[in-house]
């Protein structure tokens, strides 16, 4: 299915409207990709977080604007919402999607996004959507393991959404960027010739990749693809660093002992944070509990 290369008017008054409540946050400690040219909101500004009242902090929480990059539409599932049809999505990833650090399979983030979205769907009044979220992550993968894979774990379960945490562990494994990027590039290509809507999720920010020479490229060559191929991207890093800025988690809340992998509270932020932009993506209007 085409993506259409400019937005309607009517996503075009969505974006003027989260652009009015967008915050800027200091600049990180590591390398941020560069902003796109035309792109009115500092590439450094955040996915919108819902945080539920029942777990929120006693305090006012900013909470930043979706760039306007990544509202890229997710035609299909803009459909399938409107028509009331399941939804299928596949989780395709690393470590981060599988659960490495998690308590249990039901707090990793794909099965935290699949009762997320199921609430968030019923409680907007939307025609009820039955969600499944398939967990297709694989610890220790790399962009060369997920390519072999990706027919028989993503392209075989016919996803309406694939949404797809890589570029963690290549810069570890040795991969070099432009190989991600060649195979990062071919990847959603392949998912979008099925009809399938995607979206990509960055590196987490640990003290792992911190330390790991040359890690930030990767996540530039992902937001450049991103860029290039208009594809929305969940940008856990800077996420993450948001909450810690917020007090919402410290960075020993977010990661674990290992440094690399994610809590469960991590875990259930990014959840929400991914529920949250998919829904916008698709066209759907922020409720009032993600609103400041």
């Amino acid at each position: 299915m085409p993506i259409p290369a400019r937005p309607s008017a009517a996503l075009t008054l969505a974006l003027m409207a989260l652009g009015s409540v967008a915050v800027a946050l200091g600049h990180p400690a590591r390398a941020e990709p560069a902003p796109v040219p035309n792109e009115q909101t500092d590439p450094e500004r955040l996915a919108l977080v819902q945080t539920p009242a029942a777990v929120a902090p006693p305090m006012t929480v900013t909470r930043a604007a979706i760039p306007r990059r990544t509202l890229a539409r997710l035609p299909r599932l803009a459909s399938l919402i409107a028509q009331g049809q399941p939804i299928r999505i596949v989780a395709f990833g690393s470590s981060s999607t599988e659960g490495s650090g998690a308590s249990s399979p039901s707090t990793t983030y794909p099965a935290q996004l699949q009762r997320d979205l199921e609430a968030r769907l019923s409680g907007m009044g939307a025609a009820h959507s039955a969600v499944t979220v398939l967990n297709r992550g694989v610890g220790g993968d790399d962009s060369e393991a997920m390519a072999r894979r990706l027919e028989r774990d993503v392209l075989a379960d016919k996803p309406d959404l694939v949404i797809w945490q890589t570029g963690s562990n290549d810069p570890m494994s040795g991969v070099s960027v432009a190989r991600f990027s060649e195979l990062t590039r071919a990847g959603i290509l392949a998912m979008r010739a099925t009809g399938a809507d995607v979206v990509l999720m960055d590196q987490q920010w640990c003290k792992k990749l911190s330390t790991t020479d040359g890690a930030e490229a990767y996540g530039v060559a992902l937001h450049a693809i991103a860029t290039e191929l208009n594809v929305p991207v969940i940008r856990r890093n800077a996420l993450m660093r948001a909450w810690a800025a917020q007090g919402l988690l410290t960075p020993t809340q977010m990661i674990g002992p290992d440094g690399l992998h994610m809590t469960d509270a991590g875990y259930d932020r990014l959840a929400q944070a991914a529920t949250a932009q998919i829904l916008v993506n698709a066209g759907l209007p922020q409720d009032a509990s993600t609103r400041n």
